[in-house]
């Protein structure tokens, strides 16, 4: 595995808190995500801090059993469960989790998003199962969520939103901003009254895409 320099995955995780931030996709104090710098060390984001105005002196460095090896702030109690999904698939680098409002939604609803109406969709996202509910820091949300890492790219944590995982912070961020494209596409489709989805032969024939991009996962099977 190629792991990015401290000074790296700190960088990404500020910029990332930036874009959240901007884009609305957090709000207050929302938010956390985090990014590997070896197997078992990782640079996290604190709690009770804007995710849009972080410094460097606040991310908190853990390892995979969750004791704080440097920082002076507290990691959010939900990380958890990114220590889950690192523990599950050594391959993922980095765990992203914000609450953007139209794919949260769907998360309110417990509907996952599990329709392509886009040929990206198809190819490179694939269905978002939804996790079932579970207390924010409880091992429970952990364990639901990590149980869909090795086959998805995301998942939508019921009533709470969705978290996403990839081979760099930078992926994590663009899977989140893919579900949330796509969760408002599957809005408009129901405020227009259509459902004019890919046909199984359409999504077939895009996915054979996949491994040309380096993907591996199933992701799923579309309705």
């Amino acid at each position: 595995m190629v792991y990015p320099t401290e000074s790296e995955a700190r960088r990404d995780i500020l910029e990332v808190g930036r874009r959240l931030y901007m884009r609305g996709f957090v709000c207050a104090n929302d938010g956390n995500f985090s990014t590997r710098i070896a197997h078992d060390i990782i640079i996290a984001t604190p709690t009770g801090v804007s995710k849009g105005f972080m410094t460097d002196d606040m991310l908190i460095k853990l390892d995979l059993d969750g004791n704080v090896l440097e920082g002076a702030h507290k990691p959010s109690s939900e990380v958890k469960m990114h220590l889950s999904i690192f523990r599950r698939s050594p391959e993922i680098i980095a765990v992203c989790h914000a609450h953007p409002p139209v794919s949260t939604t769907f998360s309110a609803a417990g509907m996952p998003l599990d329709k392509a109406f886009l040929q990206e969709t198809a190819v490179s996202l694939g269905v978002v199962p939804i996790a079932k509910y579970a207390m924010p820091g409880s091992n429970e949300l952990a364990d639901g969520a990590a149980e869909f890492c090795l086959d998805y790219h995301g998942a939508l944590l019921e009533h709470h939103g969705p978290v996403t995982w990839g081979n760099s912070m930078m992926q994590a961020l663009f899977r989140m901003e893919s579900i949330e494209y796509t969760a408002t596409i599957a809005m408009y489709s129901k405020i227009m009254g259509f459902e004019r989805t890919l046909t199984k032969e359409q999504i077939q024939t895009l996915t054979t895409l996949r491994p040309g991009l380096g993907i591996t996962a199933s992701l799923g099977e579309f309705s």
